[in-house]
Protein backbone atom coordinates (compact mmCIF):
# COMPACT_ATOMS: atom_id res chain seq x y z
CA UNK A 1 0.00 0.00 0.00
CA UNK A 2 1.24 3.44 -0.33
CA UNK A 3 1.13 6.10 2.44
CA UNK A 4 -1.79 7.84 0.80
CA UNK A 5 -3.60 4.32 0.85
CA UNK A 6 -2.17 3.61 4.58
CA UNK A 7 -3.01 6.78 6.19
CA UNK A 8 -6.62 6.54 4.36
CA UNK A 9 -6.82 3.12 6.16
CA UNK A 10 -5.39 4.98 9.75
CA UNK A 11 -8.27 7.70 9.37
CA UNK A 12 -11.23 5.21 8.90
CA UNK A 13 -9.60 3.49 11.79
CA UNK A 14 -9.45 6.43 13.75
CA UNK A 15 -13.21 7.09 12.85
CA UNK A 16 -14.00 4.28 13.69
CA UNK A 17 -12.75 4.48 17.40
CA UNK A 18 -13.93 7.83 17.92
CA UNK A 19 -17.70 6.59 15.69
CA UNK A 20 -18.35 3.58 18.27
CA UNK A 21 -16.12 4.52 21.43
CA UNK A 22 -14.14 1.23 20.34
CA UNK A 23 -10.89 0.16 21.74
CA UNK A 24 -7.93 0.50 19.60
CA UNK A 25 -7.38 -3.17 18.85
CA UNK A 26 -10.96 -4.20 18.16
CA UNK A 27 -10.86 -1.14 15.43
CA UNK A 28 -7.43 -2.27 13.75
CA UNK A 29 -7.91 -6.48 13.92
CA UNK A 30 -11.89 -5.89 12.27
CA UNK A 31 -10.10 -3.48 9.86
CA UNK A 32 -7.78 -5.84 9.23
CA UNK A 33 -10.43 -8.78 8.37
CA UNK A 34 -11.92 -6.66 6.08
CA UNK A 35 -9.29 -5.69 4.15
CA UNK A 36 -7.73 -9.26 3.57
CA UNK A 37 -5.23 -7.80 0.90
CA UNK A 38 -3.16 -5.63 3.07
CA UNK A 39 -0.24 -7.64 4.11
CA UNK A 40 1.75 -7.57 7.27
CA UNK A 41 3.56 -4.68 6.75
CA UNK A 42 0.93 -2.19 6.29
CA UNK A 43 -1.00 -3.43 9.24
CA UNK A 44 1.69 -2.52 11.19
CA UNK A 45 2.13 0.95 9.65
CA UNK A 46 -1.48 1.85 10.12
CA UNK A 47 -1.37 0.15 13.53
CA UNK A 48 1.60 2.37 14.22
CA UNK A 49 -0.10 5.46 12.96
CA UNK A 50 -3.41 5.25 14.42
CA UNK A 51 -1.48 4.65 18.30
CA UNK A 52 0.73 7.60 17.83
CA UNK A 53 -2.38 9.78 16.91
CA UNK A 54 -4.04 8.81 19.58
CA UNK A 55 -0.77 8.79 22.25
CA UNK A 56 -0.88 12.50 21.26
CA UNK A 57 -4.06 13.41 20.38
CA UNK A 58 -3.99 16.46 22.26
CA UNK A 59 -1.32 17.97 21.23
CA UNK A 60 -2.00 16.79 17.74
CA UNK A 61 -5.46 18.48 18.31
CA UNK A 62 -4.29 22.42 19.04
CA UNK A 63 -1.26 21.78 16.58
CA UNK A 64 -4.07 21.60 13.74
CA UNK A 65 -7.01 23.10 15.61
CA UNK A 66 -8.81 20.18 14.86
CA UNK A 67 -9.23 16.87 16.72
CA UNK A 68 -10.92 15.15 13.59
CA UNK A 69 -9.33 11.54 12.69
CA UNK A 70 -8.11 13.19 8.96
CA UNK A 71 -6.23 15.76 11.57
CA UNK A 72 -4.62 14.05 14.00
CA UNK A 73 -3.46 11.11 11.06
CA UNK A 74 -1.82 13.60 9.61
CA UNK A 75 0.11 14.92 12.69
CA UNK A 76 1.19 11.20 13.33
CA UNK A 77 2.08 10.69 10.00
CA UNK A 78 5.50 12.30 10.14
CA UNK A 79 6.71 9.58 12.94
CA UNK A 80 4.42 6.68 12.12
CA UNK A 81 5.86 6.71 8.41
CA UNK A 82 8.43 8.55 8.08
CA UNK A 83 6.97 11.61 6.06
CA UNK A 84 8.16 15.35 5.49
CA UNK A 85 5.36 17.70 4.50
CA UNK A 86 6.61 17.29 1.25
CA UNK A 87 6.15 13.84 0.92
CA UNK A 88 2.82 13.81 2.72
CA UNK A 89 1.60 16.72 0.78
CA UNK A 90 2.90 14.35 -2.69
CA UNK A 91 1.06 11.33 -1.05
CA UNK A 92 -2.36 12.96 -0.67
CA UNK A 93 -2.93 13.31 -4.24
CA UNK A 94 -6.86 12.71 -4.26
CA UNK A 95 -6.05 9.36 -6.21
CA UNK A 96 -9.18 6.85 -5.64
CA UNK A 97 -6.86 4.84 -2.65
CA UNK A 98 -5.02 7.82 -0.87
CA UNK A 99 -6.88 10.72 0.52
CA UNK A 100 -7.71 14.82 -0.52
CA UNK A 101 -4.98 16.74 -0.83
CA UNK A 102 -4.14 18.80 2.43
CA UNK A 103 -5.53 22.53 2.62
CA UNK A 104 -3.11 25.65 3.44
CA UNK A 105 -4.82 25.13 7.68
CA UNK A 106 -3.42 21.77 7.56
CA UNK A 107 0.01 22.14 6.05
CA UNK A 108 0.17 25.52 8.99
CA UNK A 109 -0.72 23.26 11.61
CA UNK A 110 1.65 20.52 10.79
CA UNK A 111 4.80 23.66 10.71
CA UNK A 112 3.24 24.40 14.28
CA UNK A 113 5.10 23.81 17.30
CA UNK A 114 3.74 23.10 20.57
CA UNK A 115 4.32 26.61 22.96
CA UNK A 116 6.12 25.69 26.20
CA UNK A 117 3.13 27.47 28.29
CA UNK A 118 0.69 25.62 26.42
CA UNK A 119 -1.89 24.17 29.04
CA UNK A 120 -1.58 21.18 30.58
CA UNK A 121 -3.66 18.90 28.99
CA UNK A 122 -1.99 19.97 25.79
CA UNK A 123 1.41 20.06 26.11
CA UNK A 124 1.12 16.08 28.60
CA UNK A 125 -1.50 14.88 25.98
CA UNK A 126 -3.45 13.88 29.32
CA UNK A 127 -7.36 13.93 29.45
CA UNK A 128 -8.44 17.44 30.74
CA UNK A 129 -10.38 16.24 33.86
CA UNK A 130 -7.41 13.93 35.07
CA UNK A 131 -4.95 17.52 35.00
CA UNK A 132 -5.76 18.52 38.65
CA UNK A 133 -4.92 14.86 39.57
CA UNK A 134 -1.69 14.73 37.67
CA UNK A 135 -0.70 18.08 39.12
CA UNK A 136 -0.88 16.58 42.80
CA UNK A 137 1.26 13.90 41.72
CA UNK A 138 4.06 15.92 39.89
CA UNK A 139 3.85 19.29 40.40
CA UNK A 140 5.33 21.40 38.51
CA UNK A 141 6.82 18.56 36.55
CA UNK A 142 2.95 16.98 35.63
CA UNK A 143 3.75 17.86 31.61
CA UNK A 144 7.22 16.23 31.42
CA UNK A 145 5.58 13.03 33.46
CA UNK A 146 2.65 13.20 30.80
CA UNK A 147 4.78 13.51 27.65
CA UNK A 148 6.39 10.54 29.13
CA UNK A 149 3.25 8.92 29.22
CA UNK A 150 2.48 9.19 25.25
CA UNK A 151 5.95 8.09 24.15
CA UNK A 152 6.25 4.21 22.56
CA UNK A 153 7.42 1.78 24.98
CA UNK A 154 9.86 -0.79 24.74
CA UNK A 155 9.81 -4.30 25.35
CA UNK A 156 11.41 -5.26 28.88
CA UNK A 157 11.85 -9.08 29.41
CA UNK A 158 12.50 -10.58 32.54
CA UNK A 159 14.95 -13.41 33.26
CA UNK A 160 13.77 -16.51 34.22
CA UNK A 161 16.92 -17.29 36.93
CA UNK A 162 15.60 -20.86 37.12
CA UNK A 163 16.37 -21.71 33.35
CA UNK A 164 18.32 -19.02 31.92
CA UNK A 165 21.07 -15.93 32.72
CA UNK A 166 20.80 -12.72 31.94
CA UNK A 167 23.68 -13.01 29.39
CA UNK A 168 21.69 -15.80 27.53
CA UNK A 169 18.82 -13.74 26.83
CA UNK A 170 20.91 -10.71 25.94
CA UNK A 171 22.72 -12.70 23.38
CA UNK A 172 19.27 -14.31 21.98
CA UNK A 173 18.31 -11.10 21.05
CA UNK A 174 21.30 -8.73 20.47
CA UNK A 175 20.19 -8.69 16.93
CA UNK A 176 17.33 -6.18 17.82
CA UNK A 177 19.62 -4.38 20.13
CA UNK A 178 18.71 -5.94 23.47
CA UNK A 179 20.31 -4.11 26.67
CA UNK A 180 20.40 -4.88 30.14
CA UNK A 181 17.38 -2.51 32.09
CA UNK A 182 18.91 0.12 34.30
CA UNK A 183 17.07 -0.81 37.19
CA UNK A 184 16.20 -4.56 37.30
CA UNK A 185 18.69 -6.93 37.48
CA UNK A 186 16.99 -9.70 36.24
CA UNK A 187 15.50 -7.42 33.34
CA UNK A 188 16.43 -7.12 29.29
CA UNK A 189 15.51 -4.40 27.14
CA UNK A 190 14.42 -4.11 23.64
CA UNK A 191 14.39 -0.19 22.15
CA UNK A 192 10.75 1.28 21.03
CA UNK A 193 10.71 1.40 17.83
CA UNK A 194 11.38 4.81 15.78
CA UNK A 195 9.39 6.05 12.47
CA UNK A 196 7.41 2.69 11.05
CA UNK A 197 9.81 0.13 12.01
CA UNK A 198 7.94 -2.74 13.79
CA UNK A 199 8.69 -4.47 17.08
CA UNK A 200 9.97 -8.27 17.13
CA UNK A 201 7.41 -10.41 18.33
CA UNK A 202 9.36 -11.99 20.90
CA UNK A 203 6.93 -14.48 22.08
CA UNK A 204 7.56 -16.78 19.19
CA UNK A 205 11.54 -17.13 19.76
CA UNK A 206 12.28 -20.40 21.47
CA UNK A 207 14.05 -19.16 23.81
CA UNK A 208 10.25 -17.86 24.75
CA UNK A 209 9.48 -21.53 24.49
CA UNK A 210 12.56 -22.92 26.34
CA UNK A 211 11.03 -20.59 29.53
CA UNK A 212 14.16 -18.67 29.62
CA UNK A 213 11.80 -15.19 30.21
CA UNK A 214 8.95 -13.72 30.55
CA UNK A 215 7.49 -10.35 28.73
CA UNK A 216 6.90 -8.24 31.79
CA UNK A 217 7.72 -4.59 32.13
CA UNK A 218 10.81 -3.54 34.21
CA UNK A 219 8.39 -1.49 36.81
CA UNK A 220 6.33 -4.75 37.16
CA UNK A 221 9.50 -6.73 37.48
CA UNK A 222 10.41 -4.53 40.73
CA UNK A 223 7.62 -4.52 42.21
CA UNK A 224 8.17 -8.19 42.48
CA UNK A 225 11.77 -8.07 43.64
CA UNK A 226 10.99 -5.29 46.44
CA UNK A 227 7.87 -7.76 47.79
CA UNK A 228 10.89 -9.71 48.98
CA UNK A 229 9.49 -13.26 48.19
CA UNK A 230 12.15 -15.53 50.17
CA UNK A 231 13.28 -19.21 49.95
CA UNK A 232 10.33 -21.50 52.03
CA UNK A 233 8.01 -18.20 52.52
CA UNK A 234 4.30 -18.72 52.41
CA UNK A 235 3.08 -16.33 49.61
CA UNK A 236 -0.35 -15.04 48.55
CA UNK A 237 -1.10 -13.16 45.39
CA UNK A 238 -3.94 -12.48 45.81
CA UNK A 239 -4.80 -10.54 42.24
CA UNK A 240 -2.60 -13.05 40.19
CA UNK A 241 -4.21 -12.19 36.49
CA UNK A 242 -2.33 -14.58 34.01
CA UNK A 243 0.92 -14.85 36.78
CA UNK A 244 3.75 -12.60 35.82
CA UNK A 245 4.24 -11.74 39.12
CA UNK A 246 3.32 -15.23 40.22
CA UNK A 247 6.18 -16.43 38.18
CA UNK A 248 8.39 -13.90 39.30
CA UNK A 249 8.09 -14.52 43.16
CA UNK A 250 8.35 -17.94 42.85
CA UNK A 251 12.06 -17.99 40.63
CA UNK A 252 12.95 -15.34 43.42
CA UNK A 253 12.02 -18.15 45.86
CA UNK A 254 14.64 -21.31 44.04
CA UNK A 255 11.07 -23.29 43.68
CA UNK A 256 10.83 -23.27 47.37
CA UNK A 257 7.78 -22.35 50.04
CA UNK A 258 4.78 -22.29 48.72
CA UNK A 259 2.86 -19.33 46.14
CA UNK A 260 -0.69 -18.97 46.07
CA UNK A 261 -1.89 -18.06 42.73
CA UNK A 262 -5.83 -16.33 43.16
CA UNK A 263 -7.81 -14.09 41.17
CA UNK A 264 -11.70 -13.74 41.04
CA UNK A 265 -11.36 -14.00 37.49
CA UNK A 266 -11.36 -17.12 35.65
CA UNK A 267 -10.66 -15.83 32.23
CA UNK A 268 -7.67 -13.79 33.72
CA UNK A 269 -6.09 -16.52 35.43
CA UNK A 270 -6.59 -19.50 33.08
CA UNK A 271 -2.98 -18.89 30.68
CA UNK A 272 -1.02 -19.35 34.69
CA UNK A 273 -1.21 -23.31 33.67
CA UNK A 274 0.82 -23.18 30.17
CA UNK A 275 3.48 -20.22 31.69
CA UNK A 276 4.09 -22.45 34.71
CA UNK A 277 5.00 -25.16 33.22
CA UNK A 278 7.16 -23.44 30.78
CA UNK A 279 8.85 -21.95 33.76
CA UNK A 280 9.94 -24.94 34.98
CA UNK A 281 7.70 -23.38 38.17
CA UNK A 282 6.72 -26.35 41.00
CA UNK A 283 6.39 -24.10 43.95
CA UNK A 284 2.73 -22.88 43.07
CA UNK A 285 -0.21 -23.76 44.05
CA UNK A 286 -3.03 -22.09 41.40
CA UNK A 287 -6.27 -22.03 43.37
CA UNK A 288 -10.24 -21.82 42.19
CA UNK A 289 -10.97 -18.62 40.63
CA UNK A 290 -13.51 -16.79 43.05
CA UNK A 291 -13.56 -19.38 46.12
CA UNK A 292 -13.79 -16.82 48.44
CA UNK A 293 -14.78 -19.96 51.26
CA UNK A 294 -10.81 -21.54 50.36
CA UNK A 295 -9.51 -18.11 49.99
CA UNK A 296 -10.53 -17.36 53.96
CA UNK A 297 -9.56 -20.66 55.09
CA UNK A 298 -5.93 -19.65 54.73
CA UNK A 299 -6.10 -16.38 56.81
CA UNK A 300 -3.69 -15.35 58.87
CA UNK A 301 -0.92 -17.83 57.13
CA UNK A 302 1.26 -15.91 55.25
CA UNK A 303 4.65 -14.23 55.47
CA UNK A 304 3.86 -12.32 52.00
CA UNK A 305 0.58 -11.22 50.72
CA UNK A 306 1.02 -9.36 47.49
CA UNK A 307 -2.19 -7.68 46.13
CA UNK A 308 -1.77 -6.09 42.60
CA UNK A 309 -5.07 -4.43 42.96
CA UNK A 310 -7.44 -3.42 39.91
CA UNK A 311 -6.91 0.11 38.65
CA UNK A 312 -7.67 2.43 36.07
CA UNK A 313 -4.10 1.55 34.34
CA UNK A 314 -3.03 5.24 33.83
CA UNK A 315 0.53 3.90 34.15
CA UNK A 316 0.21 1.76 31.01
CA UNK A 317 -1.01 4.65 28.83
CA UNK A 318 2.36 3.96 26.61
CA UNK A 319 1.39 1.04 25.61
CA UNK A 320 -2.75 1.48 25.59
CA UNK A 321 -3.07 5.13 24.42
CA UNK A 322 -6.41 4.80 23.50
CA UNK A 323 -7.52 3.95 27.30
CA UNK A 324 -6.66 7.05 28.24
CA UNK A 325 -9.65 8.92 26.30
CA UNK A 326 -11.94 6.09 27.31
CA UNK A 327 -11.33 6.77 30.68
CA UNK A 328 -14.48 8.42 32.71
CA UNK A 329 -14.67 9.71 36.28
CA UNK A 330 -16.75 6.97 37.04
CA UNK A 331 -14.52 4.07 36.25
CA UNK A 332 -12.05 5.95 39.42
CA UNK A 333 -14.85 5.95 41.59
CA UNK A 334 -15.58 1.98 40.59
CA UNK A 335 -11.48 1.17 40.65
CA UNK A 336 -11.27 2.59 43.96
CA UNK A 337 -13.75 0.53 45.85
CA UNK A 338 -12.42 -2.50 44.21
CA UNK A 339 -9.39 -1.56 45.58
CA UNK A 340 -10.70 -1.36 49.13
CA UNK A 341 -12.25 -4.36 49.38
CA UNK A 342 -8.95 -6.39 47.66
CA UNK A 343 -7.09 -4.55 50.98
CA UNK A 344 -10.05 -5.51 53.18
CA UNK A 345 -9.39 -9.17 52.10
CA UNK A 346 -5.47 -8.83 51.75
CA UNK A 347 -5.25 -7.83 55.41
CA UNK A 348 -6.45 -10.97 57.26
CA UNK A 349 -4.00 -12.87 55.38
CA UNK A 350 -1.01 -11.76 56.94
CA UNK A 351 0.41 -13.45 59.55
CA UNK A 352 1.57 -11.01 62.58
CA UNK A 353 4.75 -9.73 61.44
CA UNK A 354 4.08 -10.63 57.73
CA UNK A 355 3.70 -7.94 54.89
CA UNK A 356 0.81 -6.58 52.58
CA UNK A 357 2.47 -4.93 49.41
CA UNK A 358 0.11 -2.48 47.63
CA UNK A 359 0.66 -2.17 43.78
CA UNK A 360 -0.77 -0.46 40.84
CA UNK A 361 -0.35 0.22 37.87
CA UNK A 362 -1.04 3.70 38.13
CA UNK A 363 0.06 7.37 38.90
CA UNK A 364 -3.40 9.04 39.50
CA UNK A 365 -3.36 9.59 43.75
CA UNK A 366 -6.19 8.81 44.25
CA UNK A 367 -5.50 4.71 43.47
CA UNK A 368 -2.15 5.57 45.47
CA UNK A 369 -1.36 7.08 48.35
CA UNK A 370 -4.28 8.09 49.15
CA UNK A 371 -5.46 5.04 49.32
CA UNK A 372 -2.97 3.58 51.42
CA UNK A 373 -3.22 6.76 53.88
CA UNK A 374 -7.24 5.76 54.39
CA UNK A 375 -6.09 1.77 54.97
CA UNK A 376 -4.04 2.55 57.79
CA UNK A 377 -6.51 4.81 59.40
CA UNK A 378 -8.66 1.87 59.31
CA UNK A 379 -6.37 -0.71 60.18
CA UNK A 380 -4.34 -0.11 62.94
CA UNK A 381 -2.07 -3.08 62.33
CA UNK A 382 -0.35 -2.38 60.26
CA UNK A 383 2.38 0.68 59.33
CA UNK A 384 4.19 1.78 55.96
CA UNK A 385 7.32 0.22 55.66
CA UNK A 386 9.36 2.47 53.50
CA UNK A 387 10.12 1.27 50.44
CA UNK A 388 13.83 2.06 50.29
CA UNK A 389 14.73 -0.54 53.25
CA UNK A 390 13.47 -3.55 51.17
CA UNK A 391 15.18 -1.91 47.70
CA UNK A 392 18.36 -2.44 49.05
CA UNK A 393 17.94 -5.83 49.96
CA UNK A 394 17.00 -7.03 46.48
CA UNK A 395 18.95 -4.41 44.58
CA UNK A 396 22.51 -2.76 44.06
CA UNK A 397 22.65 0.74 44.73
CA UNK A 398 19.57 3.46 46.59
CA UNK A 399 16.48 3.74 45.50
CA UNK A 400 15.62 6.18 42.52
CA UNK A 401 13.63 9.14 44.15
CA UNK A 402 10.00 8.64 43.72
CA UNK A 403 7.99 10.77 41.03
CA UNK A 404 5.49 11.85 43.67
CA UNK A 405 8.60 12.93 45.98
CA UNK A 406 7.26 10.40 48.62
CA UNK A 407 10.29 8.92 50.84
CA UNK A 408 8.24 5.71 51.75
CA UNK A 409 6.37 4.27 48.88
CA UNK A 410 7.66 4.17 45.45
CA UNK A 411 5.93 5.65 42.24
CA UNK A 412 8.00 4.63 39.02
CA UNK A 413 6.99 6.48 35.64
CA UNK A 414 8.56 6.37 31.77
CA UNK A 415 9.71 9.93 32.36
CA UNK A 416 11.64 9.77 35.56
CA UNK A 417 12.60 6.17 35.42
CA UNK A 418 11.63 4.45 31.65
CA UNK A 419 9.10 2.05 33.23
CA UNK A 420 5.38 1.72 32.56
CA UNK A 421 3.46 4.16 35.44
CA UNK A 422 4.13 1.72 38.93
CA UNK A 423 3.16 2.64 42.78
CA UNK A 424 4.38 -0.02 45.06
CA UNK A 425 3.65 0.36 49.05
CA UNK A 426 4.97 -1.87 51.89
CA UNK A 427 3.02 -2.59 54.75
CA UNK A 428 4.26 -4.55 57.46
CA UNK A 429 1.78 -5.95 59.99
CA UNK A 430 2.77 -5.57 63.80
CA UNK A 431 3.31 -8.60 65.77
CA UNK A 432 1.74 -9.80 68.73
Amino acid sequence: MRPGARLRAAIEVLEDIAGNHRPASSALSDWGRSHRFAGSGDRTAIGTLVFDALRHKNSFAWKMGSDAPRALALAAAGDALGLSIEALQAAADGSQYSIEPLSEEEVAGLQRAILEDAPLAVAGDVPEWLTQSFERTFGARAGEEGRGLSLRAPIDLRVNGLKATREKVLKAFEKFGAVATPLSPVGVRIPAPHGPAKSPNVEADVAHGKGWFEVQDEGSQLAALIAGASPREQVLDLCAGAGGKTLAMAAGMQNTGQVYAYDNSRSQLRPIFERLKRAGVRNVQVMEAGDEAQLKALEGRFDLVFADAPCTGSGTWRRRPDAKWRLKPEAIQLRLEEQRAVLASAAPMVKPGGRLVYVTCSVLPEENGEQVAAFLAGYREFRLSPVSEHWTVRMEGEMPESADGSRETLLLTPHSHGTDGFFIAVLQRQSE
